[in-house]
């Protein structure tokens, strides 16, 4: 059987309030097709972060901790290196979008200048690369509403307001996945397979047009 991406790398973007499962399962997946899974977030100076979770499944209770160390900063790696770019679901959005230093204040003119924003922002740019967002992550976007602006997606119900006033166009689709070009969409981690199977499907689409 073809390992669809054998050669390739794909960044997967981290931060507190992840999904242990969801990490599971990229890993599993991007390794069974030959790929290369760099976890990444921004390490606001240090050499690397541990996050902790308590949140294995979104539905299932709570059984155990597990903690995850991420050693690869947006700011030292360039996204044109990369095949695939995901972002987490759950609250990993949220946490990426701080603005630096930690404790700023912040003003309109810094929402898009958080390293993993500007990172995603720049993938977004490069058509060659398949960009997927699940569940809560594209609120990684809405600070460039330009990006998102028509641009066919689904999220979680929390994102949808946001989305909406970005410009971006909701498509309610039975099977929870949405694909805009280069772009891939999922509602939550429920989806997570058919979502993954939309990125891998991506790829091979992408491939084809920047043939």
């Amino acid at each position: 059987m073809a390992q669809l991406l054998r050669g390739k790398k794909v960044a997967l973007l981290l931060e507190t309030e992840y999904i242990y499962d969801e990490v599971v399962y990229y890993k599993e997946q991007v390794a069974a097709q030959g790929g290369e899974l760099h976890m990444l977030t921004y390490l606001w100076g240090q050499k690397s972060k541990t996050f902790i979770n308590d949140c294995d499944s979104p539905d299932r209770p709570v059984t155990s901790l597990h903690a995850l160390t991420v050693d690869r900063c947006v700011t030292q790696v360039d996204v044109n290196d990369y095949d695939i770019v995901l972002c987490a679901a759950n609250y990993v959005a949220v946490r990426l979008r701080e603005i630096p230093p930690m404790g700023n204040l912040g003003s309109p003119s810094e929402v898009n200048t958080a390293p993993a924003v500007k990172f995603f922002a720049d993938a977004m740019l490069n058509p060659k690369i398949v960009k997927g967002a699940l569940c809560h992550a594209l609120w990684l976007l809405t600070p460039n509403p330009q990006l998102l602006k028509g641009r066919k997606v689904i999220c979680h119900t929390v994102v949808l307001a946001d989305i909406i006033n970005a410009g971006a166009t909701y498509v309610p689709a039975k099977n929870h996945v949405v694909v805009d070009t280069d772009l891939v969409t999922a509602r939550s981690f429920a989806d997570i397979e058919a979502y993954w199977q939309a990125i891998l499907a991506t790829v091979g689409n992408v491939a084809m047009e920047c043939s």
